[in-house]
């Protein structure tokens, strides 16, 4: 005999969007056609030196405050200095 439940289950909060990360992207040079690999749509070229401009990335960049190494952030010597 099983027992009867007569609470509904606790309610499960909705899970927020998991971050992937940066991804590995490619494409080829726009000067000598080169392929050339980037961060999120951001490339530069080692064979010509050709560099898309940083507002063709696939997401925005983060902020300086997001930054662990930023030298005005809180705390950001003593996370350094471990």
């Amino acid at each position: 005999m099983s027992a009867r439940r007569d609470t509904p289950p606790p309610a499960v909060a909705p899970q927020p969007p998991v971050d992937e990360g940066p991804k590995i992207t490619r494409t080829d040079c726009d000067r000598c056609g080169t392929q050339v690999a980037g961060i999120d749509g951001r490339y530069a070229c080692g064979v010509c030196g050709w560099v898309n401009h940083w507002s063709e990335g696939h997401r925005p960049l983060p902020t300086a405050e997001a930054d662990v190494d930023c030298p005005g952030r809180p705390g950001a010597a003593a996370q350094r200095d471990r």
